[in-house]
């Protein structure tokens, strides 16, 4: 296997793991932080109105970007799998 075959898998691996992953960390970040200025604004530091609003945010952000993960998750191990058969090429 060449340099190049290493370099656009790891780059593959990389791209694949940022589409499908950034959409649900960003939504849970951007959840934690508006809940956290609220408690900061109110001082209300209950543990759950921390945790249920971003539980809630990231299944809602799974159940709309479901697909889009299946489909490009879909598109990186059939490029993977072409490229396993290339190994000793």
């Amino acid at each position: 296997m060449q340099y190049e075959q290493f370099m656009m898998i790891g780059r593959e691996t990389l791209l694949s793991v940022l589409f499908t992953i950034g959409p649900v960390l960003g939504a849970a970040l951007v959840a934690g932080l508006v809940i956290g200025i609220f408690q900061a604004a109110t001082s209300i530091n209950e543990s759950t109105l921390a945790f249920v609003p971003k539980l809630i945010v990231v299944f809602i952000v799974l159940a709309l970007s479901g697909p889009f993960m299946i489909v490009t998750l879909s598109g990186f191990f059939q490029t993977i799998f072409s490229e396993i058969g290339r190994v000793n090429q």
